[in-house]
């Protein structure tokens, strides 16, 4: 296990490397195969690592992703270009150099500022005209200030707002060929300003029409990529009868969001990723039940006291699980400059509206209390007053 924090995943031989120097981490990495005799499989867990695990798959000789590949899932200014040349159906867009001087005319709207390559829909905002265009990018060119990649921190993707329902897919590609895994609903409007995610529903119920062009969107952007191998995330938006690609990106849905999904034999999503990689296959047909996610938004800034009424969202029938990831004294900041939920629910049930419902009426029952947070004023030692909230 490979990880860039103090203490790695791993109970014993896990490899704490520098993800912002990808050489040197390339390095460590080829040094611990050699002691080790080798690995038997390669996987990246997020789209910070997925680079340089299609690096290491290629020199270890293990199955993965080019390398090149892998970066065009991460970088969405890439990733456009190339599923437009490719001929998938992509938002118009436009790329903003923060080094030169900015030219947002002939800018269509409405429209989305987001950064190149950042997930969770952290730095993604909607603008409606030429003021709060000039705005969002104002604000999300701060939010990337502190990106470590030179390219990430200087450029920013325009593109134009595509309305309708989104869905996500969850994949799992063998020499080339997807295998679909889920199709889940997000029966939120995500119209913005900002796009915060909340609920995620399976099995669909935009029929199987709908799934079988969204699906089949999913294939050719990943075959545009040269994606080959590993687990694909993929979001989209259905519009007039059409699919149209947000991201395919090449990891697993992200967060604590994979455990609604069971499989045969009780595996879960990362072992049947894991099983893939090292040429074996599990049993993972999904079982009968619908099953959902909330994930809990971040309401506004502060310091986080309590949630309150975890039992009585617990006892709404369908809900299995109400875990409130984030701790008591932790610092909350809310989209767009944030990315974290509070937690999640699970549920499942009979059909998806039934889950839904559950979800629901579960969120109703909790109660996030939430302090004001005081900051030093900077060089004076005063204490500056709460921020507000948001």
């Amino acid at each position: 296990m490979v990880s860039e924090g103090e203490y790695t995943l791993a109970v014993e031989g896990g490899l704490r490397v520098d993800l912002g120097d990808e050489e040197k981490a390339l390095e460590s990495i080829r040094a611990a195969a050699r002691r080790e005799g080798g690995f038997a499989a390669v996987v990246a867990p997020d789209d910070a690592t997925v680079e340089l695990a299609g690096r290491v798959a290629s020199e270890l000789g293990l199955a993965g992703n080019p390398p090149g590949a892998a970066r065009l899932s991460r970088r969405k200014d890439l990733a456009r270009a190339r599923l437009a040349a490719a001929g998938v159906r992509v938002p118009e867009f436009r790329v903003l150099d923060l080094r030169r001087p900015l030219d947002l005319s002939g800018i269509s709207f409405p429209c989305v500022v987001k950064p190149v390559a950042m997930s969770a829909s952290r730095g993604v905002i909607r603008a409606d005209d030429d003021a709060e265009l000039a705005a969002a990018v104002g604000r999300v060119r701060t939010i990337v200030s502190g990106a470590r990649d030179e390219e990430e921190r200087s450029r920013l993707l325009v593109e134009s707002f595509v309305p309708g329902p989104e869905v996500a897919v969850e994949g799992l590609l063998q020499d080339g060929r997807l295998e679909v895994l889920a199709i889940f609903d997000k029966p939120d409007p995500l119209d913005g300003p900002f796009f915060e995610e909340s609920i995620y529903v399976t099995p669909s119920r935009l029929g199987r029409a709908a799934e079988e062009r969204i699906v089949e969107c999913v294939r050719r952007a990943v075959a545009a990529f040269g994606l080959v191998a590993g687990p694909v995330h993929a979001e989209l938006r259905w519009n007039a009868g059409e699919a149209w690609l947000l991201e395919a990106a090449a990891r697993t849905i992200g967060g604590e969001c994979s455990r609604l999904l069971r499989f045969s034999a009780g595996h879960s999503l990362e072992e049947v990723v894991l099983a893939a990689a090292m040429g074996r296959r599990l049993p993972h047909g999904l079982d009968s039940a619908a099953a959902g996610v909330m994930m809990l938004p971040t309401p506004r800034s502060g310091t986080l006291r309590r949630v309150e009424g975890v039992l009585d969202a617990l006892g709404v029938p369908g809900v299995d699980e109400v875990s409130i990831s984030a701790g008591t004294g932790a610092e909350l900041v809310p989209l767009p400059e944030g990315g974290a939920y509070l937690g999640y629910i699970f549920a499942r049930g009979e059909t998806p509206a039934g889950v839904e419902s559950s979800l629901r009426e579960a969120a109703g029952r909790l109660r996030t209390v939430i302090a004001p947070m005081w900051r030093l004023a900077p060089n004076v030692g005063e204490v500056s007053g709460p921020e507000p909230a948001a």
